[in-house]
């Protein structure tokens, strides 16, 4: 049974990546929490960090190390200052621990190499020592996706245990529920958000609104920006020079197309540049959802209710991959990510242009069955290549599927989107951990060949 929040599937902070970023700085927030309830909290002397699989592989490039340091001073990725994140050096900080004197660096992080065991392939161990060396306190950590954190011995985060009015853990049981009470299903989702939250429905309608303002602001920002992304790859910027070029070419056939582009390419810079962003279900595919919706509010009109229910049901087809499936790219490979994002946008230009449940589902089940077996590799382990594009191919793949779906009797479509989440997870689980966000293989090596 899903009992996952709108609200913990999109979340704003700092890029560039859910798993490698937002997630570690809440794993190592709530070690901080841990050490202040400690009884060993004055004994302690340093916090050491141990990386393991994909945030090893990739986590420079990704700023786990800053990230951690940062959680461990007490920042949270929603309320924290970015720029500050960024100038986080290598020296030792001291914790916010009341008489006790702890220090961490990003410096000293220590970058276990090789295969594991652990449940999940990003895999973070922090433990608190004294003067000697000794372990005061320790836990093991996974950022599993979007994220979303586990704490070894705990429930994934998100997980309650209150029961939504109208529970479901699939696509075929959320049609039963919807012929059911008759609902539409952006107000079953209100229904099931207002019975897991406590919220009612003006706080929610008032937060999705936020999360919309979050991604409209990132591609704002994006097409502004200028000069290089941060990293060895000096990447320019192309988001602001498809724009302009949108714009000169307005009337021609093809400008919609570049304005989605210049849209998408937008907040997937900012999400490089370690910018606010919203996790669309990740930070990865950051691009995908905010362009769209970009594209339907300046170019499409769709009033502000439209867009919130559009955002509803996306979350509903996110819920539904993260239960089936996973949406993170060191389990799935990119098609956790931008895939999940593309059928997400299917899923909500489609409800928007009034189509029914069963377009809604052929949508986004085109949008999935089109990245099966995308993988992810990005180079140097930075989210910039092949990432930023690739939100903006993403994006133009769930426009096509929405085309698709609505153009088509749905009764047609011979693959469920419940069938095409089982081969997701199947695909994901038969994928080369080389090319599951470790920088191993593929277009990883493509710079070390030039």
């Amino acid at each position: 049974m899903i009992t996952t929040s709108v609200f913990d599937l999109f979340k704003v902070g700092p890029g560039p990546s859910s798993s490698h970023t937002i997630g570690p700085m809440k794993a190592a927030y709530d070690f901080l929490l841990e050490i202040r309830n400690s009884a060993d909290a004055a004994r302690g002397r340093k916090v050491e960090i141990h990386l393991f699989g994909s945030l090893s592989a990739t986590g420079k490039g990704h700023g786990t190390d800053r990230a951690i340091v940062g959680g461990l001073l007490g920042w949270l990725p929603d309320t924290c200052d970015p720029k500050a994140l960024l100038e986080l050096g290598n020296d030792a900080h001291t914790l916010p621990v009341s008489d006790a004197s702890i220090t961490t660096a990003a410096g000293e992080i220590i970058y276990h190499r090789g295969k594991t065991d652990f449940p999940h392939p990003n895999t973070m161990i922090l433990k608190l020592t004294d003067g000697a060396g000794n372990i005061l306190l320790e836990h093991e950590y996974y950022s599993v996706g979007g994220g979303f954190i586990q704490r070894k011995g705990r429930p994934v985060e998100g997980t309650r245990d209150t029961e939504p009015r109208f529970p479901y853990e699939n696509m075929e049981s959320l049609k039963k529920q919807l012929a059911a009470s008759g609902l539409s299903l952006p107000k079953l989702m209100i229904e099931n958000e207002k019975s897991l939250t406590g919220l009612s429905e003006r706080e929610i309608n008032h937060r999705l609104d936020f999360i919309l303002e979050a991604m409209e602001k990132a591609v704002k920002r994006g097409l502004r920006g200028k000069g290089l992304l941060p990293g060895t790859i000096r990447l320019q910027r192309k988001a602001p020079k498809v724009y302009e070029q949108a714009k000169s070419h307005s009337l021609t056939s093809d400008s919609f197309l570049m304005f989605l582009n210049a849209y998408c390419l937008a907040a997937s810079e900012e999400n490089a540049a370690g910018s606010i962003v919203v996790t669309a279900p990740t930070s990865g595919a950051s691009g995908v959802f905010p362009g769209l919706t970009y594209l339907m509010k300046h170019h499409f009109h769709y009033s502000p209710q439209k867009m919130r229910d559009g955002l509803l049901v996306a979350a509903a087809v996110g819920f539904l991959v993260k239960h089936i499936a996973s949406i993170s790219g060191a389990e799935m490979g990119c098609m956790g990510e931008i895939g999940t994002a593309s059928a997400m946008g299917a899923a909500m230009l489609t409800y928007a242009a009034g189509g029914a449940a069963a377009q809604v589902e052929a949508a986004a089940e085109i949008g999935i069955e089109h990245h099966l077996g995308m993988t992810c590799d990005p180079i140097g382990g930075y989210v910039q290549i092949p990432c930023i594009e690739r939100n903006a191919m993403g994006a133009v793949k769930a426009y096509n599927a929405y085309l698709l779906a609505m153009a088509s009797d749905p009764s047609y479509q011979k693959i469920s989107l419940d069938s095409v989440l089982k081969v997701m997870r199947a695909t994901g689980r038969d994928m080369s951990q080389k090319y599951k966000e470790t920088s191993e293989a593929g277009l990883a090596l493509s710079m070390t060949e030039c």
